[in-house]
């Protein structure tokens, strides 16, 4: 955990809970691929640069999510680096308070203010127009508002979120997801790229991500299939996430709370807009119901 490993002329990537990724810009100068979940993975990011003789000039966010930002401000005033993403995502990164706001629906309680749902703020400095040569990016929708991955020069692809691994699937079942179409869509387009390696944030490099894109492509699909067996009979929200939450044996707590039950808003928005679920009010409670 938190090694370094070479994976091309100047690509490297830090194992760890959210794999960082790290390009070589030249002998001594690098960017990182996210920061990983908080101070202390900012401190053993910044510990492996130093013993590498490295100076970090950028950090790209490929989203703004905490486990990926977290990092962004302990590096960025020990190295006063650049910071860059797309603009919704450095919105983000810059007023973190906007995650729990957004996943809460609302202003959130103290206890939804903590390091796995608010990183703390940093300051982007750019949008992808300043991308270092060597480095292209790539969109990936559906996890979040404007998540991106990266390619770099050797060939190697940085793919963020829009697939997790096996272990995380088979253990969680259901994955964050901000909007369902473009991340089957994201699925699609990652299951045709050509690439010599493939690192998501929460799985191993692989060679061959196609295998990885079919599981997360399945569960989708098994989500979906649940949602509609549960919506057979008219429902209000909460006793929808009820019912997932005891079919897939997963525990409750206030992340998994407004984790799982926005990304239950995903699937019954989606499966809304194609026809699949109706919606009632009755004595003032919004009911779905599969058509």
């Amino acid at each position: 955990m938190y090694s370094l490993n070479k994976v091309g002329e100047k690509t490297y990537y830090i194992d760890c809970p959210t794999n960082i990724g790290l390009y070589k810009l030249n002998d001594t100068d690098v960017c990182i691929i996210d920061s990983g979940n908080d101070k202390e993975a900012g401190r053993k990011i910044n510990k492996i640069l130093k013993e590498n003789n490295f100076n970090l000039k950028y950090i790209i966010n490929t989203h703004s999510n905490a486990d990926h930002i977290g990092g962004n401000e302990f590096l960025q005033k020990r190295t006063e680096c650049k910071i860059i993403s797309t603009e919704i995502e450095n919105l983000f990164t810059k007023y973190p308070i906007l995650e729990p706001s957004f996943l809460y629906g609302g202003y959130p309680f103290n206890k939804l203010t903590n390091k796995f749902l608010m990183a703390k703020s940093s300051n982007p400095t750019g949008n992808l127009d300043e991308l270092p040569e060597g480095l292209e990016y790539i969109k990936l929708g559906g996890h979040f508002f404007d998540m991106i991955g990266i390619k770099t020069s050797d060939d190697v692809y940085f793919l963020a979120d829009c697939v997790f691994g096996e272990n995380i699937v088979k253990k969680y079942h259901i994955s964050f997801i901000y909007n369902v179409d473009e991340f089957l869509k994201t699925l699609d387009y990652v299951e045709n790229l050509e690439g010599k390696l493939f690192i998501p944030s929460h799985a191993e490099a692989c060679e061959d991500i196609k295998p990885l894109v079919k599981l997360n492509r399945d569960k989708v699909y098994e989500i979906i299939d649940t949602i509609l067996s549960i919506c057979k009979e008219p429902l209000i929200f909460e006793d929808i996430l009820q019912k997932l939450f005891i079919h897939y044996d997963l525990t409750m707590d206030l992340n998994q709370y407004v984790l799982i039950g926005n990304t239950l808003k995903a699937y019954l928005s989606y499966l809304y807009d194609i026809e699949k679920l109706n919606i009632e009010f009755i004595d003032s409670k919004l009911y779905w119901k599969t058509i």
